[in-house]
């Protein structure tokens, strides 16, 4: 395994590309960049989405058609007429980076290199589909992307080439994403001669420091003001843009879209989820401040606790955040 893989000369492959959101195009990228023969697309279906519920399809497919390779969308790779449609393809190797499909072993054994994956985190921590935001939802100084050779087992595989990635103290899921998303795929383009022509060698996962980043569900995003301030400040910026984090005030739901730990005081006995004096800090369980910048109620724009307060006057000192 590699963590700085030398630049190689190049080796044009016929590559079958598996991936489905935002994070995933920039690898696509770096291989049509590369030279790389991109003979089809795989990628989740078309869905609803926005307010006339409008098919969209993922930002994989358009890339993909922007670009002129043909593209497929199976619902799922269970069907023998799917496997053989697969491996009828003749590929050298199959890319794979957020694809959102369990790949059979059938699939796994087609293209004549196997199919390599681009994981965005150090494994093996933060096996799994969420590994962006666990990372900062827990804490963690750093994080990377990993390039693994898969295997059935999930995110279980052995590692060709990582690289590390900082975690900044104000970044969010966004920034994050957007960061490992250029990292991994210039690491694909490093990597994969070096898999081509088995110059590079995989190695095992080591058995120690496993974790699992379980899939996101929305309600994990409801802030519980008991909680410490900087776990909350992390839960939020985790849960940035997507799911939201969110508290309950007179009834309405508010999504905290920005917040940052506070130096105001907390008078002694302040019940947690309480505003401040100020109206923008709120006292939190371990007896410190979060302050509040911006949020949104349904159905408005984001604004920021200044502009919000003046049309929405149960933010007021003293209020408690539900």
């Amino acid at each position: 395994m590699s963590t700085d893989t030398p630049a190689r000369a190049p080796h044009r492959a016929r590559v079958v590309f598996m991936g489905t959101p935002d994070f995933a195009v920039p690898s696509l990228d770096a291989l049509v960049a590369a030279g790389h023969e991109v003979i089809c697309v795989y990628t989740q279906p078309a869905r609803p989405a926005g307010r006339g519920q409008k098919l969209q399809p993922t930002p994989v497919a358009a890339r993909a058609e922007a670009l002129g390779i043909p593209v497929r969308t199976p619902a799922t790779l269970r069907d023998p007429a799917d496997r053989a449609a697969f491996a009828d393809l003749g590929a050298d190797v199959a890319v794979v980076a957020a694809y959102g499909l369990i790949l059979p072993r059938p699939v796994l054994d087609a293209p004549a290199h196997g199919c390599i994956n681009v994981h965005a985190s150090l494994l093996p921590r933060w096996r799994g589909a969420a590994p962006i935001h666990r990372a900062l939802l827990e804490g963690d100084a750093e994080t990377g992307v990993t390039i693994m050779q898969m295997e059935a087992g999930l995110d279980t595989g052995p590692m060709l080439a990582t690289c590390r990635v900082p975690i900044g103290p104000r970044m969010t899921a966004q920034e994050l994403h957007d960061r490992l998303a250029a990292d991994g795929a210039t690491l694909l383009a490093r990597t994969l001669p070096g898999v081509l022509d088995g110059s590079i060698t995989a190695e095992p996962q080591p058995e120690a420091g496993v974790t699992y980043a379980k899939k996101l569900e929305k309600a994990e995003g409801r802030i519980d003001w008991t909680a410490d301030a900087a776990r909350i400040d992390r839960l939020v910026r985790a849960f940035t843009p997507w799911p939201g984090a969110f508290f309950d005030l007179e009834g309405e739901s508010l999504r905290l879209i920005e917040a940052a730990p506070s130096d105001a005081a907390v008078p002694a006995g302040t019940v947690a989820g309480t505003l401040l004096a100020d109206g923008r800090s709120v006292a939190c369980g371990d007896g410190r401040a979060l302050r509040l910048i911006r949020a949104q109620r349904a159905g408005r724009k984001p604004m920021t606790l200044d502009d919000l307060a003046r049309g929405f006057p149960a933010l007021a000192p003293g209020a408690r955040l539900g």
